[in-house]
């Protein structure tokens, strides 16, 4: 009766402690997600703030260029009453990117371009660690930027903001590179989600980007999920509630309007492409010019944004304004085909020549004006089908970003969020699911890999999953025969079958032919140097009977750990009911190279389903 009361009691111990330690370890991890999306709704607001005044003070006071604003945001100070200067636009821009400029280049030139490509770069390659400073001086520099009329977005900066206080924290915490990486990305949709008051996407957002293949970070969503919902009520409650854009009720009603959205995808595809490749022909023309100090660069960059915007004034900044009247259905084609190409180009031009700012604001205007094309041309052709061309606009934005950055599912929820409709969820699958298949090729993001296979921070994990899904009996083909020798062969006589053979590992067997004993090369030295004792040896002698052996049915990760522990090349392969009867010898190069094998099939698997 005592041993069945302890028992119990001792497992109420046990267990109790485990549940304790498992709560206190969930509140620790709660605390540090909560801390990111403060700091990340913090910046959020201060970026924010710094753009608002920005734009007064420059644009406006300056220029006098009012763009307009979406429903969600209003202007923190009254506009002035200054006539609009094109000539002041024409050099604005090149004013900002030599202060940017000056700033990126001298205090941390990886602030340079746009900030999620290199977030996504250090999840990959550096641990998630991001240098203090980076936040800071994005901030600052995509501030002044994007107010003095270069074209970009603000996730960038936000996203590094989030990302690198979650990098920082982890540092400080002296946690491993893995938990840094998923502080790091919860950064990230903290930093995103709040800026475009969509909190749930930007959790997924910072889960999906980081590759090209449809793969998730699945350990990265929760912890993004809590930093992206206090990230968004702390940037709600200065600026308030709601969402970024306004629309209609719009409504999917008629399956015939599938085929224009049909069109609509294609339409996104070659817009998208034409994107990201006049986005990285600028920015390779810029990297090619050695003779141009980096700090001028987004100076002239600015120049030709100015010189577009001198004629297309409503290509300068962030365009969100003109998105909403868009969705409004208040502009014409000709405006908004200029307003699409013409982003194209002053983007490419702010940010490829080196200045700081985001990539996926100006998707979301560049797809929203090219949805509202595609919508008003098919309403004019059928209008008792295409009812609302201001639907195609909200569903441009969707397709237009899942072209150029692989992430269909976030942007999705992203659109949905930001322009508070939810009933173009059927349309918006279709397009950006026809449009991620046909611009798989293609990503703004340089430092996307395509799948978890390729990216250093599962390299381990991806080593030992596969290896744990293959058994021994998968490589029996390259199982070796090898010479046996018997127990009571002398030394001597073993002598003159060493020279003619070129094993390295020598099973030793009884008059049965059972395995009793193993040695290699390297045990028989003793005796080959030392000739008064050779005679006298037999091989049982030399062997050991301490043999580490494997059998067809454990898998080559156990293999791999055998020959590691032991720093061995070779193990004998026996049966797995009898391990007296030796298969043959199994080397270490042959599973390294089967493994090598496995991974480059299961890449071109990938390739073939998902394209290159």
């Amino acid at each position: 009766m005592p041993q069945t009361e302890t028992k119990p009691s001792t497992y109420r111990r046990i267990n109790g402690k485990l549940k304790s330690l498992n709560i206190a370890q969930a509140t620790r991890w709660s605390f540090y997600f909560i801390a990111i999306g403060l700091i990340a709704g913090l910046g959020s607001v201060v970026f924010h703030y710094l753009c608002q005044l920005g734009l007064h003070y420059f644009l406006d006071m300056l220029a006098g260029y009012r763009p307009p604003a979406p429903a969600g945001e209003h202007h923190l100070l009254p506009p002035t009453s200054v006539s609009l200067n094109r000539l002041m636009l024409l050099f604005l821009p090149a004013m900002g990117g030599v202060l940017s400029g000056w700033l990126v280049y001298t205090f941390a030139p990886e602030a340079e371009g746009h900030g999620t490509d290199a977030a996504i770069n250090a999840y990959h390659n550096k641990g998630g660690f991001i240098r203090g400073r980076v936040p800071i001086i994005k901030t600052i520099a995509s501030a002044i930027t994007l107010t003095t009329g270069g074209s970009g977005g603000r996730e960038g900066p936000i996203a590094q903001i989030g990302a690198g206080f979650g990098s920082f924290l982890a540092t400080t915490l002296k946690l491993s590179d893995r938990e840094r990486r998923i502080m790091m990305a919860a950064g990230i949709g903290a930093g995103v989600g709040s800026i475009f008051r969509a909190p749930l996407a930007g959790a997924l957002f910072a889960a999906e980007v980081l590759y090209r293949d449809p793969d998730f970070e699945s350990e990265v969503i929760i912890p993004a999920g809590i930093s992206s919902v206090v990230a968004y009520c702390v940037f709600c409650l200065v600026f308030g509630w709601g969402s970024l854009f306004d629309s209609p009720p719009f409504n999917f009603r008629n399956p015939l309007e599938l085929g224009p959205y049909l069109v609509l995808s294609l339409v996104l595809v070659a817009t998208g492409v034409f994107y990201i490749k006049a986005f990285y022909g600028t920015v390779h023309i810029f990297a090619s010019i050695k003779k141009i100090p980096n700090h001028i660069k987004p100076a002239i960059g600015g120049l030709l944004t100015g010189i577009i915007g001198f004629f297309l004034p409503h290509t300068l900044a962030f365009g969100y304004g003109f998105a909403q009247k868009a969705i409004n259905n208040e502009l014409a084609i000709p405006f908004l085909l200029s307003l699409a190409l013409g982003k194209v180009l002053t983007t490419s031009f702010s940010i490829g020549s080196g200045g700081s700012g985001g990539v996926f604001g100006p998707s979301i205007v560049i797809g929203g004006a090219m949805g509202g094309c595609v919508g008003k041309i098919f309403h004019d052709i059928m209008p008792s089908v295409v009812t609302e061309p201001g639907a195609f606009v909200v569903v441009g934005m969707a397709g237009f970003f899942t072209a150029v950055s692989n992430t269909p599912i976030s942007t999705i929820i992203f659109v949905s969020e930001m322009t508070n409709s939810y009933h173009l969820l059927l349309p918006s699958l279709l397009v950006c699911s026809v449009a991620y298949m046909a611009s798989r090729r293609w990503s703004i993001y340089s430092q996307q890999v395509q799948s978890k296979v390729d990216s250093q921070a599962h390299a381990g994990d991806f080593f030992v999953d596969i290896l744990q899904a293959i058994p021994v009996n998968d490589l029996m083909p390259l199982v070796k025969k090898v010479t046996l020798i018997p127990q009571n062969m002398p030394f001597l006589e073993f002598k003159r079958t060493f020279s003619e053979t070129k094993q390295h590992y020598f099973p030793v067997v009884d008059e049965e032919k059972r395995l009793v004993g193993i040695f290699s090369v390297n045990d028989i030295r003793g005796v080959l140097f030392s000739p008064e004792i050779e005679q006298l040896v037999v091989m049982k002698d030399v062997g050991t009977s301490d043999i580490i052996v494997t059998t067809p049915d454990e898998d080559l990760n156990a293999v791999l750990k055998k020959f590691t522990t032991r720093n061995i090349d070779s193990l004998p392969v026996v049966r797995t009911e009898d391990h007296g009867i030796l298969l043959g010898m199994l080397n270490r190069r042959e599973v390294i190279s089967f493994y090598n094998q496995k991974v480059d099939e299961m890449k071109s698997r990938r390739q073939a389903l998902y394209g290159s």
